[in-house]
């Protein structure tokens, strides 16, 4: 689908929506339920190869519940989950551990390590790649640091950051892999409008310097007009609307309108 959006200004825009028709993440007929409580039901997803996919909905909704399935942090109950080719459910072992460097994935609370400096958290992931000299492993840290703009935070720990610094390390973090998928899980959650902007414009350009293709979880409408190819609309496990953010602020469905009043 068309990302015709209209956002905040142009510079700061999405990529077009892809041309390709490469799909690297397939859900069909996916559920998840936790006793009596149907969380996900019978949820059917396409996701294009360097797309930015918003999936808005209310506290509650199933929007973590989603994301945690497809990298198996959860497993579904049932139906067909395809990641980058591989049928996620019958991975196992090393082969899941492979998968999983290939998904990043940003958790609300940007889960660092608090007794670990910054430098210390971004060596954490690089421990899967075998043969790198320390020096090449610091090149990598100052890299990832310095495309968000905290190079000079290297050797900080966590307790001395802000909030949305914390933000700002754990996409470094999660990055500094090159993984092909992104996972946002609330990315703008307890910030301030000015650093919620610029965590969303982090996620677009992540998405133009790497062609990386992301899921982007939020009830921040803000950050949905910003970073959005294209959003769904969740409501008590279901996909009940698909479009743009232009289409879906006309939509004649009261609920789905009210996300953006």
């Amino acid at each position: 689908m068309s990302a015709e959006v209209e956002h905040i200004d142009n510079q700061n825009a999405p990529a077009p929506a892809p041309a390709t028709n490469e799909i690297v993440v397939e859900m069909e007929h996916l559920s998840k339920s936790f006793g009596t409580n149907h969380v996900l039901k019978d949820i059917n997803l396409k996701i294009n190869k360097g797309e930015n996919l918003v999936v808005l909905g209310k506290s509650g909704s199933g929007k973590s519940v989603l994301i945690k399935c497809l990298v198996r942090l959860l497993d579904a109950d049932s139906g067909k989950l395809i990641v980058l080719g591989k049928d996620m459910p019958s991975l196992k072992g090393e082969e899941l551990n492979e998968m999983r460097t290939k998904i990043g994935f940003l958790f609300q609370s940007a889960a660092l390590y608090d007794s670990m400096s910054v430098r210390e958290n971004l060596e954490f992931p690089l421990r899967m790649m075998k043969g790198q000299t320390p020096e090449e492993k610091t090149k990598l840290v100052t890299k990832a640091l310095k495309s968000v703009g905290l190079e000079k935070a290297i050797d900080l720990m966590p307790a001395e950051l802000s909030g949305g610094m914390r933000k700002r390390v754990g996409l470094a973090r999660t990055m500094i892999l090159q993984p092909d998928i992104m996972l946002y899980d609330e990315p703008t959650t307890g910030l301030d409008p000015i650093t919620s902007k610029e965590i969303s414009k982090l996620i677009l350009q992540v998405q133009k310097e790497n062609q990386t293709t992301s899921i982007i979880i939020t009830h921040d409408i803000e950050c949905a007009k910003i970073t959005a190819n294209r959003i769904l609309v969740l409501k008590e496990g279901k996909f009940i609307a698909e479009g743009t953010f232009k289409e879906l602020e006309k939509s004649e469905d009261e609920w789905v309108r009210s996300f953006f009043e």
